[in-house]
């Protein structure tokens, strides 16, 4: 059998809501990062009872540059937001030695959905593109 050859495709779209402040932080070479969660909301109806359910998903958001000094700015706990990235994996070890795992959406766009926002959409600068990411080296020092 022939090996097949594969593109890569890694991207997300979610909309929900803020569930918490978003916090800003900085790398030691002073990147603004900023994480926040958000819930989504999914509902449908089953097939056997007949009866609309719903269920809630949260997710961990990363905005990196200068987006990131924005969404710090402009978001707020129950801010309606439309997130658009990709899935990225990491570990790491606490302070205690222990081993931890997340995976989070590293955004391309954050567009605020509220009315009264003032600005609606945050998109990362060109620096700060998909492909460029937090070098390996800094991974360590980043305490989240």
């Amino acid at each position: 059998m022939a090996e097949i050859r594969l593109g890569s495709l890694n991207y997300v779209a979610l909309m929900g809501r803020v569930t918490q402040e978003p916090e800003l932080k900085y790398t030691p070479k002073g990147t603004p990062v900023c994480n926040f969660n958000i819930a989504v909301n999914r509902r449908w109806k089953d097939n056997t009872t007949n009866e609309w359910k719903e269920e809630t998903s949260f997710f961990r958001v990363t905005t990196l540059g200068r987006a990131a000094e924005r969404c710090g700015e402009v978001l707020k706990k129950g801010s309606a937001v439309l997130i658009e990235g990709r899935l990225r994996s990491r570990s790491w070890n606490t302070p205690n030695g222990e081993k931890r795992n997340i995976i989070e959406i590293v955004t391309f766009r954050v567009q605020i959905l509220d009315k009264l926002a003032p600005e609606a959409e945050i998109t990362p600068e060109p620096e700060i593109d998909e492909g460029v990411d937090i070098p390996k080296d800094q991974l360590d020092d980043i305490p989240f």
